[in-house]
């Protein structure tokens, strides 16, 4: 009689555990003032600052979509022939990642702290290096310690490139331009993928997850203080939508990685 492999909870556990905890010290950090004082940062992303523990309600919250993203990647992550490429670990990686998105995200719009500010863009910056360096390194059919060593490099160069000052047309500072530089790369480089055909992907995968990143872009900054668009004492937040529609782009890029049939890759 044929048996049915078990789903593998590790990931879930994993990311599960990254969730608690990470959330944990964030409320925390915002109760205690561990992250600093409120010095701004992320002011200009239209919601007003309220006179409460959490400055701003509607773009902290919504960086829940981040967490219930990883947490889908990893749930996915454990199903039976379930694999991104030759390394499945790398699934239960991406759900750590896009898990940490939300805490990180939430710092600087719960405090408006510098060091909130510097969370918020770490975790952008490790979500751009997963992306690029998982596409260059399967576009020059590499392994995964030139993966590893990619994605340290991305985000060194991203941190380095935050100190640039000045002001950056569309995207405001360097550190923006830098990470959507990255995710251009990952785009490409899945686009050099699907053009060589040297594996079968449910490429509508990859298509919904660009759109709805490119809808997320439009919506950051048609939001942002004096658009159209802002209401400052809304809830209802453009920077807000753009969380939820990013963690959207992020498990639609999960499975389209999933859906690659490693027997067939080069």
């Amino acid at each position: 009689m044929a048996t049915h492999a078990q789903r593998d909870l590790r990931p879930l556990a994993l990311a599960g555990a990254v969730a608690v905890v990470s959330v944990g010290l964030l409320w925390l950090a915002v109760l205690h003032g561990w992250l600093g004082p409120d010095v701004g940062r992320g002011d200009r992303f239209c919601e007003a600052a309220r006179d409460a523990v959490v400055r701003q309600p509607a773009n902290t919250f919504s960086n829940a979509g981040f967490v219930l993203a990883g947490l889908a990647i990893a749930w996915r992550a454990g199903a039976p022939g379930t694999t991104i490429a030759a390394n499945p670990r790398l699934a239960a990686a991406l759900g750590v990642v896009v898990v940490l998105l939300g805490p990180a995200s939430a710092a600087m719009h719960a405090t408006q702290s510098a060091l909130g500010g510097h969370l918020d863009l770490l975790s952008m910056y490790l979500i751009a290096a997963f992306a690029s360096s998982y596409a260059v390194t399967r576009v020059l059919g590499r392994g995964t310690g030139f993966f590893a060593a990619s994605f340290v490099g991305v985000v060194l160069v991203c941190e380095l490139v935050e100190r640039i000052p000045g002001h950056v047309p569309v995207v405001d500072i360097a550190a923006n331009l830098a990470f959507g530089l990255f995710l251009l790369v990952a785009l490409t480089g899945e686009a050099v993928l699907w053009r060589r055909g040297a594996a079968r992907r449910q490429v509508g995968w990859g298509l919904a997850s660009a759109g709805a990143l490119a809808l997320a872009f439009a919506i950051w900054n048609l939001a942002k203080d004096g658009s159209s668009l802002c209401h400052p004492g809304s809830l209802l937040q453009g920077h807000a939508a753009w969380h939820l529609l990013c963690a959207v782009a992020a498990y639609c890029l999960y499975r389209l990685y999933a859906s690659e049939r490693v027997s067939d890759a080069a």
